[in-house]
C-alpha cells in the first residue's frame, strides 16, 4: 500500500474561503481513526488538527495535507499523531500540544516504525523523520493562551488519557471547540472534560448510539472475575493498551485487591514513567505512584518466568497483536485454571478479535487454539452518547460537527439526538470542504 502515488496533490482548496470558517477533513471525518482536519478563515489563517494513521492491517492513511505552518496534536495515540513525522519533514510544520503528549510521541512513533518493519507495510516517513518531528514541538500548559496570527488558542483537559487536550479557538468571528478523543467521566488517571461555550463544536462520536454501563458495575465485575480466577489457583492474563489502560488497570487492582501479586510487562512501563514526570496531567499523581511501587515490573527473562506464577499479569499488546501478552498466553494456555481478561475494544483482524470469535490466536504465525476462559470488560475512556449529547448542550453550541465515528451505525442515532436538542449538525466527508458562517 502506497501513501501517495507520484504526482498526487492534496484535495484541499487553493484559496481561502470568501467568508466564515472552512473545515476540511483529510481523514477521520466519516470514519474512526487517521484523523486530520484543516480549518481556515477568509484571511488565510489556517491550522491542522491532528494527523494520524489507523493502525489496521494494512494501515489507513489520511489524504495529503496542504503546506501548513502549525498543527495541534490533541493526544498521543497513533491515529491522531502517526503521520506527524511526514508533516514535519515535508512542510516544516510546528507541532503544538501538551508536554506529556510531546514526550510520549517519540515512543509512539518509534513503536509505529518498528511494527511497520515487522508487519511489512510501508510508511510515508522513515526513522530520520522522527528526529525532525521531535524538534518541531511547541508545548503549552492547560489553560495557557497563545496566538496564531489573529486567532487565540487554548488547550483544556479532554479526559481520555493523560495529556489529552481539547482545542479552543477564538477567531474574529467564531468560537470553536475541537474535543479530540474525550470523556467527561473521571478515570483513575484523568479528570473528565469540562464544557466550554462555543459557536461550533467539533465532537468525536466513536460511541454514538451507545452508552457505557456505570463504571462502578464494570469495575466490580472485573474485580469479581479476578478473584474467581486467582482463588482457584489460576493466573489472570490482562492484555491492556500501553498508553492509559495499563496504568488504569494497575491502579484499579491496587485499590481493590492490594494483597494480590501483580506483574506488569510491555511498553506501559515506560508510559507510566513519563506520566509520573508530568503530574499536571494526572488526576491523582500519588495514587499512580503508589500503585506503580506496589506492582512488580518485568524487566528481564527471569522476571518473565516469575510472572507466570503471579496472580495477575498486565501486559501489552491490548489487542493481542504481538508483544509480551502473546509470550505469556503461549505459556499459560495449557492450564484451564488460568483465564484471559480483555480490557478494551478488539478491532477486526486482531488477535483479540480472533480469540473472541474463533477461540484461537496467531502465535508465532500459527493459528493456535485457546481453550482458556475469556472475559471482556469495557474500560473505554471515550464519551458515550449520553455524555456527548449533554456536553454539546452545556457548550451551547449552535453547530455541532460529528467526526471520528462510524457513519453507518454510531453516527445516525447521535445526530438524531443532537438535532432533537436544537443543534445544527454537520456530518463531514473526507476530502470535502464545508463553510461555517
Amino acid at each position: 500500500m502506497v501513501f501517495y502515488s507520484p504526482g498526487r496533490t492534496t484535495s484541499y482548496p487553493e484559496n481561502p474561503p470568501e467568508n466564515g470558517i472552512r473545515y476540511h477533513y483529510l481523514g477521520g471525518g466519516d470514519e474512526v481513526g487517521n484523523v486530520g482536519c484543516v480549518f481556515e478563515d477568509k484571511e488565510g489563517t489556517k491550522m491542522l488538527l491532528d494527523y494520524g494513521l489507523a493502525p489496521t492491517n494494512p494501515p489507513r492513511y489520511p489524504r495529503e495535507a496542504p503546506s501548513i505552518k502549525d498543527a495541534v496534536i490533541t493526544h498521543s495515540h497513533i491515529d491522531h499523531l502517526g503521520m506527524a513525522p511526514w508533516l514535519c519533514s515535508n512542510h516544516r510544520t510546528r507541532l503544538h500540544g501538551t508536554a506529556l503528549t510531546a514526550k510520549l510521541s517519540e515512543m509512539m512513533w518509534n513503536d509505529c516504525y518498528k511494527v511497520s518493519r515487522i508487519e511489512g507495510y510501508p510508511l510515508a516517513w522513515d526513522k530520520r523523520d522522527i528526529d525532525e518531528a521531535i524538534s518541531s514541538w511547541r508545548t503549552h500548559s492547560f489553560g495557557e493562551t497563545w496566538e496564531n496570527e489573529s486567532w487565540k488558542l487554548k488547550l483544556t483537559k479532554a479526559g481520555h488519557i493523560p495529556g489529552a487536550a481539547m482545542l479552543n479557538v477564538e477567531t474574529d468571528t467564531h468560537k470553536l471547540l475541537f474535543t479530540g478523543d474525550f470523556d467527561t467521566r473521571d478515570s483513575p488517571l484523568t479528570s473528565g472534560a469540562k464544557p466550554e461555550k462555543c459557536d461550533a463544536l467539533f465532537v468525536e462520536g466513536t460511541y454514538g448510539g451507545r452508552d457505557h454501563p456505570p463504571k462502578e458495575e464494570t469495575i466490580q465485575a472485573f474485580i469479581d472475575r479476578v478473584v474467581e480466577v486467582t482463588e482457584r489457583g489460576g493466573t489472570a492474563l490482562i492484555p491492556a493498551f500501553a498508553n492509559g489502560r495499563t496504568q488504569d488497570i494497575v491502579m484499579t487492582l491496587h485499590k481493590h485487591l492490594p494483597d494480590l501479586d501483580v506483574h506488569v510487562d510491555g511498553m506501559g512501563k515506560h508510559v507510566a514513567k513519563l506520566q509520573k514526570e508530568h503530574p499536571e496531567a494526572l488526576r491523582d499523581p500519588q495514587a499512580l505512584d503508589d500503585a506503580w511501587k506496589w506492582c512488580r515490573r518485568v524487566s528481564s527473562k527471569s522476571d518473565k518466568k516469575k510472572a507466570l506464577n503471579a496472580d495477575c499479569i498486565v501486559s501489552t499488546s491490548g489487542m493481542m497483536e504481538g508483544g509480551p501478552s502473546i509470550w505469556y498466553l503461549n505459556r499459560l494456555r495449557e492450564d484451564p485454571k488460568n483465564a484471559i481478561l480483555l480490557t478494551g475494544y478488539q478491532a477486526s483482524g486482531t488477535g483479540g478479535r480472533m480469540l473472541l470469535d474463533e477461540k484461537q490466536v496467531p502465535i508465532w504465525n500459527t493459528k493456535t487454539p485457546i481453550e482458556l476462559e475469556v472475559s471482556q470488560f469495557s474500560f473505554s475512556t471515550h464519551a458515550g452518547q449520553s455524555e456527548i449529547v449533554e456536553f454539546a448542550k452545556q457548550c451551547e453550541a449552535e453547530t455541532v460537527i460529528v467526526y471520528h465515528t462510524d457513519p453507518n451505525h454510531a453516527r445516525p442515532p447521535l445526530v438524531e439526538e443532537l438535532e432533537k436538542n436544537g443543534h445544527t449538525v454537520h456530518t463531514p466527508i473526507n476530502g470535502k470542504s464545508t463553510i461555517i458562517n
